[in-house]
C-alpha cells in the first residue's frame, strides 16, 4: 500500500485531484445540500451533524422533508455524495503523503497518517448507506439503524478533523522547515 501512495506522488497529479475533489464539495455545499434543506424547514441534514443525532431527530427530519425532500436528499444529493467520499480519501491521502514525503518522514510512523482520510472516506460510504436505507423504508426507520448511521456520522467527522488538525501541523513544520532553510542560504553567502 505504501509503495502504491508513493509511485502516486506527483504535485500536479495531487494539484488536479485536490480542484476536483473542492469542486464536488463546493457543489454539494452550495447546490444540492442547500436544495435539499429548503424542504427541512430549517433542520439540518444528517451528513452536516458532526456531533450527531438520534432516531427522533432521523424521523422528524423526514417528516419536515416530505416526499419532494426525500426524493432530492436521496436523488440529488446522495449520489454526488457517493463521488466525494472517494475522491476525499484518495486526494488528501496523497496529499499528506507528499508532505511527509517533502519532510523526509516517508519511513516514519508519520506517513500512515495518510490513510485516515481513506477510512474517513470508508465511513462517509457507510454514513451515506445508512441515509439512503432510511429514505427508502421511510416512515418504518428503525432506532437502530439511525443508530449505527449516527456513529458513522461521528466516525467520519472525527476522522476528518484529526485528519486537518494533523495536515496543519505537517504543512507548517514543512513551511517552517523551508524559512530555515533558506534563512541558512541567505546567510551563508
Amino acid at each position: 500500500m505504501k509503495n502504491i501512495i508513493i509511485r502516486h506522488l506527483n504535485g500536479k497529479k495531487i494539484l488536479f485531484l485536490f480542484i476536483l475533489t473542492n469542486i464536488v464539495y463546493a457543489t454539494m455545499l452550495t447546490i444540492t445540500i442547500p436544495k435539499v434543506m429548503n424542504y427541512a424547514d430549517g433542520m439540518k441534514l444528517l451528513d452536516m451533524m458532526p456531533t450527531g443525532y438520534n432516531a427522533d431527530y432521523v424521523n422528524s427530519l423526514l417528516d419536515a422533508l416530505g416526499k419532494e425532500g426525500r426524493n432530492a436528499y436521496l436523488f440529488q444529493q446522495i449520489p454526488i455524495d457517493f463521488i466525494y467520499p472517494c475522491l476525499f480519501g484518495i486526494t488528501y491521502c496523497l496529499l499528506f503523503a507528499y508532505i511527509i514525503y517533502k519532510l523526509g518522514k516517508q519511513n516514519s510512523f508519520l506517513f500512515y497518517i495518510c490513510l485516515v482520510p481513506v477510512f474517513s472516506g470508508l465511513f462517509d460510504y457507510l454514513e451515506n448507506i445508512g441515509i439512503v436505507t432510511m429514505l427508502k423504508s421511510y416512515p418504518d426507520n428503525s432506532a437502530s439503524m439511525s443508530q449505527l448511521t449516527n456513529v458513522f456520522s461521528i466516525l467520519k467527522s472525527t476522522l476528518t478533523t484529526i485528519y486537518f488538525i494533523a495536515l496543519l501541523i505537517a504543512l507548517l513544520t514543512l513551511l517552517t522547515k523551508n524559512i530555515i532553510s533558506r534563512s541558512k542560504k541567505t546567510t551563508n553567502r
